[in-house]
């Protein structure tokens, strides 16, 4: 798992789920005008056949000699009607209170954690390793510029603290705006 799942999933985020559309559905097959009730395949087998009805005539098409209109011929139906499944939607992100559990988890722990203004303290309350190659490799999965990872960790953790607490916020989290500029 990335750094960075494992602070959402520390802080209870879950993966928005798609909501599964339902299968199409089709609709029973409709016996041909005159053709009678249909009969299920297990009756078929199970009785003799019984005798045909006397076959209609064909249909023929009018010719110009008919004095009478052409009888009209309904359209053509399929034996299954497909009905289209709905697309599916993502689930509404839910809102994660990030504050309220940062602060709950600072006020249980011993130490004076300022998670508001430092990684380093973001993630020791988070119970996560805040070695600077921690916060190097969080770093890089998150995409700092490489001008701010080299010699002073000073700018590479300000640059790291607010895209945390940016991505957080991107992934339903109530940030407040004073810790996002």
């Amino acid at each position: 798992m990335s750094l960075f799942g494992t602070i959402l999933e520390k802080l209870g985020f879950k993966k928005p789920t798609a909501q599964t559309a339902p299968k199409t559905q089709t609709a029973p097959a409709k016996p041909a005008p005159g053709a009678g009730p249909a009969k299920p395949p297990q009756a078929a087998q199970s009785r003799p056949a019984p005798q045909a009805a006397p076959a209609k005539p064909a249909y023929r098409p009018p010719q110009a000699s008919d004095s009478r209109p052409a009888p009209s011929m309904p359209p053509a139906r399929s034996s299954t009607a497909d009905i289209p499944a709905a697309p599916a939607k993502p689930a509404p992100v839910p809102m994660v209170d990030v504050v309220g559990k940062l602060e709950k988890l600072a006020a249980e722990n011993s130490q004076k954690l300022n998670w508001k203004v430092s990684i380093v303290d973001l993630l020791k309350l988070l119970d996560m390793d805040s070695s600077l190659q921690a916060r190097k490799d969080l770093a890089v999965e998150l995409g700092c510029p490489p001008e701010l990872m080299g010699g002073d960790s000073a700018n590479m953790n300000i640059w790291l603290h607010k895209t945390v607490l940016q991505k957080l916020a991107e992934n339903g989290g109530n940030i407040p705006k004073e810790l996002l500029d």
